[in-house]
C-alpha cells in the first residue's frame, strides 16, 4: 500500500469529488449560516494550498491550508472517506499541513469545526490542538468549536 500526498488544484474532478462529499456529511447537521467551508471557487480566489490524500493512486482525502500573512495558517477541506478512516490518513495528512505552513514561516496553526464532527476534534484535541474564541471573521457560533496549535 502506497500513501502520498500531493498539492493538486481543487478544481479537479477527484478534489470536486471529495469536497462534494465533505459537504454532503456536514449538510444534515449544520444550517447554512454554521457551514463555513470554502467552496471550490473560493478555495482558489483564496490562494488555499491543496493536497489531496492518495492510496495507491486512488484519491480518498483531502485538506488544505489558507495562510494570514505569516500570522497564522488556517485548516480548510479536511476530509478523509468513511471507508478509509482509522487507518491513520488524517492524522498523515494534519501533521502533512503543519508542516508545510511551519516550511513556509508560520508557527500558528487554526481551524473551526463543527461540534457533532466528534472524530475530528478527537484528532485535534490529540494533535495538541487547544480551543480558543472564534478568530478572523468567525462569529461566535454554538455549533461550531475553534482550536489553535502552536508549531516547532
Amino acid at each position: 500500500m502506497t500513501i502520498k500526498i500531493v498539492k493538486e488544484a481543487p478544481n479537479t474532478v477527484e478534489a470536486i469529488q471529495l469536497i462534494d462529499e465533505l459537504e454532503a456529511t456536514f449538510a444534515p447537521h449544520y444550517p447554512d449560516e454554521s457551514r463555513h467551508g470554502y467552496s471550490v471557487d473560493k478555495l482558489i480566489q483564496q490562494g488555499v494550498h491543496f493536497f489531496v490524500v492518495r492510496q495507491d493512486g486512488k484519491p480518498v482525502g483531502c485538506g488544505g491550508v489558507q495562510f494570514f500573512g505569516t500570522d497564522y495558517a488556517e485548516l480548510k477541506r479536511m476530509y478523509v472517506r468513511p471507508e478509509y478512516r482509522g487507518m491513520g490518513l488524517s492524522k498523515l495528512l494534519l501533521q502533512h499541513l503543519a508542516d508545510y505552513s511551519l516550511e513556509h514561516g508560520i508557527t500558528v496553526l487554526r481551524l473551526e469545526t463543527g461540534i457533532h464532527q466528534l472524530a475530528a476534534i478527537g484528532l485535534y484535541e490529540g494533535f495538541g490542538f487547544q480551543r480558543i474564541e472564534p478568530f478572523g471573521d468567525y462569529k461566535p457560533d454554538s455549533l461550531a468549536v475553534f482550536f489553535e496549535k502552536r508549531l516547532g
